[in-house]
């Protein structure tokens, strides 16, 4: 059965296959020399131009041998296959412990032998330094050079490991150390070369999850005039229902009038409105929504008195991730914590459009299927379907469903506490860091001992992990244990490995259902890893947060419904109404991510012509004759004063300068519309064409402004032998800069929820204001953010 599995999915591959099989068989008393040999004239024909289609069989029998030698791991027919699916740009799925990053040296080495560099891109720093010491004496023994990337490394040490033929690191770092160049100065400090290939670890995390998110380059930002402390402790002080009105079904809040007028009061201002008080207004709703809508240790965290975001999708502290136009000042407000700046906007992208610069794409994941729609849509990419190299004997049992939480609960504790006693090993996965605390409380009180393992302790998550399988091991985990790790049965060293086999091998329990098939698939492929024993079970009530905020109790017939509280529904159509509902709501999501797109992608192609014009005037390519054109007399003056050399300094400085400074006026410019548009379907208008057409008509307008400004910078400047002193002249970028990610939907995927619904024109406002930009508001406007906040009537109970 196996062997039929394998020759039908690698059916298109067989004959490849077997030609690199034979050809590595050939290689195996072939000597060290004559192998690095045979790598260099390889190398030599790609340089020359070889297409690497025409290499690929010998290539990679050359890989899978050096892997065999320097390693004592030889690449099984799966992950050939896997390897030659990712050489033609397709995302491969394997299975968890099938040897991804194994497979993935096949086509990194292959496709970096024109020299043109590959970037692996990879799930976090950790295995970025894993993977590239793991598989570098594979590439170092073919006579190719691997680096990787750090958080925290110099300009130096990066451009040395951007220089390797295959540099390990992860997206986000890619993606910052991208809009640090798109800053740069001086040529010399460029870390990125042209871009050639990159290949995905985690691919749909990364290519999904995180792709919209905005990795952003920030410096100084003038202080807002309100107080949060102060804010917070006014918003804390209103009465629900009677100053303002909450939502929990719906996560939704907002001042009644009541509240409204009472603040008025309270700050002595006539009119929250009134277009000089936006800003005060914008901050008080910011203050409001920090209090109701985002909870600590579920969206959230604080440790060593920093606010720090938690990924929905993985369970871990989301590194260097913020939340936008002033809410995660008033977080930190609410919690008491000192205020970090969030910064003017530079440059921003995201991931989804930065991975876009590469012209060749590929992947792998465990989990990509469900979602390759999405994919195809968006990268261009299919899924390739790659077989487990022993068949997976998992046991996925069918959903133990509750009406309540609270019998849900109980019977998580029985059911853990049964398995737990012969000492089968155990893994919990939990939708937030505070019910991963409130089950191990009550797993302890039932006598059953357990790790808990989220976003508090994630230092601890390798050496948890380790001991997972082990017999009697019981891990609490949040979604962290879904990705980059590896569950060995018996332990860290797999000694009592037939003890747990015997026992049935790893159980894997969900305590909840997730909005994406994906996640849930994450979990369950913690068990039956390489043909291992393993089963699988998820616990669901219909109050957990996903039946409640996409209403899936509606879905089911209210006869299957009634049943006892304390025993489960006894009925198959509530599992198949979940997993429907889970399709329909994945629907959903790609719907929203085709419509956020259409409010990202006419910005990004600004940016690429921007940075093409900034390009070319930093790496001095192409002829400058704006100055000569625009201002000939003082050009030739100048040039007879000074000399080329010099002339062509400062108008590189003056250029460089102004055309940063446009951008980041038209960011926030941008960020001004685009919280506002939905104001324009009021009037039966298309939102997202207005903003098309808002942002195309500024664009226009930028161009024509940044030429203007480099003229009249370059008609009053003091100019001289030395160049032009560019503080003396105003033109000095920020002191300093730092990178964060934008959490951009903080409200459970609402498309246009709370900071793109009714109270976001006072927020795009607020942060046009903050920016200063020369755009006069009419007084309509004032009259339209009215309309925007007309406060809502307590509704009757």
């Amino acid at each position: 059965m196996k062997k039929a599995l394998l020759n039908k999915t690698l059916k298109p591959y067989r004959q490849l296959i077997t030609e690199i099989n034979q050809r590595r068989t050939g290689l195996e008393k072939t000597p060290d020399q004559q192998l690095k040999k045979m790598s260099s004239d390889l190398k030599q024909q790609a340089v020359e131009g070889a297409p690497t289609g025409e290499l690929l069989a010998g290539a990679f029998a050359l890989a899978c041998e050096a892997a065999r030698r320097v390693l004592r791991l030889r690449p099984f027919d799966v992950q050939i296959a896997a390897g030659i699916a990712m050489h033609h740009g397709n995302l491969a799925q394997m299975d968890t412990g099938e040897g991804k990053t194994l497979a993935a040296v096949l086509p990194a080495y292959l496709d970096a032998l024109p020299g043109s560099g590959v970037h692996i891109l990879t799930f976090n720093d950790y295995l970025a330094r894993r993977d590239a010491g793991w598989m570098g004496p594979v590439y170092r023994f073919l006579g190719l050079s691997v680096g990787f990337v750090q958080e925290g490394m110099s300009t130096e040490e990066r451009q040395k490991a951007y220089a390797a033929d295959i540099t390990y690191l992860t997206a986000k770092e890619a993606g910052f150390d991208f809009l640090r160049d798109q800053r740069r100065q001086r040529k010399e400090e460029l870390v990125h070369r042209p871009f050639h290939f990159a290949l995905v670890d985690e691919a749909d995390s990364i290519l999904l999850d995180e792709a919209r998110i905005p990795l952003v380059i920030a410096g100084e930002m003038p202080v807002s005039r309100a107080d949060p402390y102060a804010l917070a402790r006014r918003v804390r002080r209103l009465d629900k229902n009677t100053d303002y009105y909450f939502d929990e079904y719906s996560r939704d809040v907002n001042y009644t009038d009541t509240g409204l007028d009472r603040l008025e009061k309270e700050l002595g201002c006539e009119n929250l409105h009134a277009l000089e008080n936006i800003q005060l207004l914008s901050a008080l709703n910011l203050a409001l929504q920090a209090e109701h809508l985002l909870r600590r240790d579920i969206d959230y965290i604080v440790r060593e008195g920093s606010v720090e975001l938690v990924d929905e999708f993985t369970g871990r502290v989301a590194d260097k991730r913020r939340w936008p136009y002033g809410l995660q000042t008033a977080i930190e407000a609410k919690e008491g914590l000192e205020i970090q700046p969030e910064g003017t906007i530079l440059g921003s992208i995201t991931l989804q459009h930065y991975l876009a610069l590469y012209p060749k794409l590929a992947g792998m994941t465990a989990t990509a299927k469900t979602s390759e729609e999405e994919l195809n849509t968006f990268y261009q990419l299919n899924v390739v379907v790659i077989p487990p190299n022993r068949p997976c004997i998992r046991i996925d049992h069918p959903d133990i469903v509750f009406a309540c939480k609270e019998p849900k609960k109980k019977a998580l504790v029985r059911e853990i506490a049964r398995v737990h006693s012969p000492g089968r090993p155990i893994l919990v996965g939990t939708a937030s860091v505070e019910e991963s605390e409130q089950l191990a409380e009550s797993l302890r009180a039932a006598g059953v001992p357990c790790n808990v393992l989220n976003a508090k302790n994630d230092e601890a998550e390798a050496a948890i992990v380790a001991e997972a399988g082990a017999p009697g091991a019981v891990t609490i985990s949040t979604n962290m244990a879904g990705r980059g790790t590896d569950i060995r049965l018996g332990g860290k060293n797999g000694e009592y490995r037939e003890t747990v086999v015997a026992l049935g091998g790893l159980y894997v329990i969900g305590t909840n259902r997730h909005e994406s098939r994906r996640i849930d698939n994450q979990l369950r492929g913690r068990a039956g890893r390489q043909g291992d024993p393993g089963s699988s079970r998820f616990y669901v009530s219909m109050e957990d947060d996903l039946m409640v905020r996409y209403r899936l109790k509606e879905l089911i017939p209210a006869r299957h419904l009634r049943q006892s509280r304390e025993t489960p529904i006894d009925n198959p159509v509530i599992g198949r109404e979940i997993a429907r509902a889970q399709r329909i709501v994945e629907g959903q999501n790609l719907e929203i991510r085709k419509t956020l797109r259409q409010y990202t992608f006419m910005v990004e192609q600004q940016r690429r012509i921007l940075q093409r014009r900034r390009m070319d005037v930093l790496l001095d390519n192409g002829p400058r004759s704006l100055l000569a054109a625009g201002s000939p007399e003082r050009y030739k003056k100048l040039l007879a004063a000074v000399g080329m050399p010099i002339l062509k300094q400062v108008e590189k400085e003056i250029t460089l300068f102004h055309i940063d400074r446009g951008w980041t006026e038209h960011l926030a410019y941008v960020s001004f519309v685009r919280e506002g548009i939905h104001l324009m379907g009021l009037g039966g208008k298309n939102p997202s064409f207005e903003f098309q057409k808002k942002i195309i008509n500024a664009f226009d307008h930028l161009e024509q402004e940044i030429d203007k400004r480099i003229l009249e910078t370059f008609d009053t400047a003091h100019i001289t032998e030395k160049g032009i002193d560019a503080e003396r002249e105003g033109l000095t970028g920020p002191s300093s800069t730092w990178t964060y990610l934008v959490n951009d939907n903080p409200f459970e995927n609402r498309l246009f929820g709370v900071l793109v619904g009714s109270n976001a024109f006072a927020f795009g406002a607020a942060m046009f204001l903050v920016m200063n930009l020369p755009l006069a508001l009419p007084g309509i406007l004032a009259r339209l953010i009215h309309r925007v906040w007309k406060k809502k009537e307590v509704p009757k109970r």
